[in-house]
């Protein structure tokens, strides 16, 4: 299957999970996941949150952040993967100048 992010519309969603600002992104869902392309502008994030049901990829396309994972932070930059698996808790956080832009994976387990 192939997924076009650049021909989905954008969906704004503000404070998303208790977060910062907004996350502006293009998803694909159904009931087995989501995959997602995002962006995150500066002193935005993705509150805190833990994957009951599923795990997450996230792989940083371009800009530096930060995730907040159970009760460490690990600095991000383009090239960075992070992966929370089932039960984890984490949160996706700009910290830098420019947009953090990225690519998650979120399968329903």
């Amino acid at each position: 299957m192939l997924i076009e992010f650049d021909k989905m519309d954008t969906t704004v969603i503000h404070n998303m999970r208790g977060g910062e600002k907004q996350v502006s992104a293009q998803m694909y869902t159904d009931q087995l996941g989501k995959i997602m392309r995002g962006r995150l502008i500066p002193g935005a994030s993705i509150g805190l949150h833990t994957h009951e049901t599923s795990s997450e990829i996230i792989y940083i396309l371009s800009g530096t952040g930060k995730v907040l994972y159970d009760s460490g932070c690990e600095p991000l930059s383009a090239g960075s993967c992070h992966y929370c698996p089932k039960g984890h808790a984490h949160s996706l956080i700009n910290d830098g100048d420019g947009d953090l832009c990225f690519f998650a994976v979120v399968p329903e387990q």
